[in-house]
């Protein structure tokens, strides 16, 4: 019997800043309130680009227009080892809000400045989203000419 191949389950995210505030959810998990980038699956037959701009407006009603690539993360949630994350974190543009539905477990959209997320950190869904933040302040992202558009 062949040995199973593991996979990873491939997210995107996007940092979305605005005078020096913050888009993040407020969700529920497993019956927590936690905070999180606006982020989710990427779906079959979909880019990571129109992966992240979905999950954006899925979850918070804002257009997002994806800038950057600010980096990829690996990481397994605590009680779950036998789960793998692959996050695919883009920075970008915050537009307009729209006024439809949020997704099921999103509780709100809301705007926290830096010492604000970092002090609800016990609340964070995990420590990759403190770390999303401190490396779009600490480094430049990558130019999306990085993914190919022809393989994307």
């Amino acid at each position: 019997m062949p040995e199973a191949i593991w996979k990873p389950h491939v997210t995107v995210a996007a940092i979305g800043e605005r005078n020096g505030k913050f888009l993040l959810v407020r969700e529920e998990v497993k019956g927590r309130i936690v905070f999180n980038q606006p982020a989710g699956h990427l779906e079959e037959n979909e880019t990571l680009l129109e992966a992240v701009i979905r999950e954006t407006l899925e979850e918070t009603q804002y257009q997002f227009s994806p800038t950057g690539l600010q980096g990829i993360y690996r990481g397994r949630p605590a009680g779950n080892p036998e789960i793998t994350y692959l996050r695919f974190l883009f920075t970008g543009v915050v537009g307009e809000h729209l006024n439809g539905e949020l997704d099921q477990d999103i509780l709100s959209a809301e705007w926290l400045s830096y010492d604000e997320v970092k002090a609800c950190q016990s609340d964070h869904r995990s420590p990759m989203v403190m770390q999303c933040i401190d490396d779009y302040l600490d480094h430049p992202p990558c130019s999306l000419d990085v993914i190919s558009q022809l393989y994307a």
